[in-house]
């Protein structure tokens, strides 16, 4: 039986390591609390804002990247079967719908308990696993959305895997 005991150290805020990192990237950064965070960069085929929560309560922080992209009503059926099928395909995180506004997000909560807080290599990772994922899935969101592709079509273009170098 695991008995829970209560622990005393609470990590290190990891929005400050975040926001240090979008600093040192030159990314806009907006704190607009000690437990909130708001990066704006440039992706290889949008603008994306991330966004971090940080809850001590429960030493946890909430991050997500948002796509610079509504999905019409018409189109949401066919996007939550490619989320759904990219998300098939992730390692770290996923990809979310919120539909009743349309908006896009990649989104990973990093538990902390028990540690001292987060490491610049973990936020590395998560903001490089976020951008390469979103900038991978962004063209077959385009060609369900505006191109009139199904799901199938869609990933068989933007998602196949490369080999070597052209």
């Amino acid at each position: 039986m695991v008995e829970l005991v209560q622990d005393s150290h609470q990590p290190i805020n990891p929005l400050d390591l975040l926001e240090e990192l979008g600093s040192a990237n030159d990314w806009a950064c907006d704190r607009h609390s000690e437990s909130e965070l708001l990066i704006e960069l440039s992706g290889h085929w949008c603008e994306y804002h991330m966004y971090s929560v940080w809850q001590e309560q429960v030493s946890s922080m909430f991050f997500s990247c948002h796509f610079d992209m509504k999905v019409p009503k018409a189109q949401q059926k066919d996007v939550c079967e490619l989320l759904a099928r990219a998300n098939e395909r992730l390692w770290l995180g996923h990809f979310d719908l919120m539909a009743e506004e349309g908006a896009l997000m990649y989104r990973h909560t990093i538990p902390l308990r028990g540690l001292p807080g987060a490491s610049l290599e973990q936020l590395e990772d998560l903001v490089e696993a976020a951008l390469m994922e979103c900038d991978r899935v962004y063209p077959a969101l385009q060609m369900v959305i505006w191109g009139g592709s199904t799901v199938q079509e869609a990933l068989d273009a933007a998602l196949m895997e490369t080999v070597g170098e052209a």
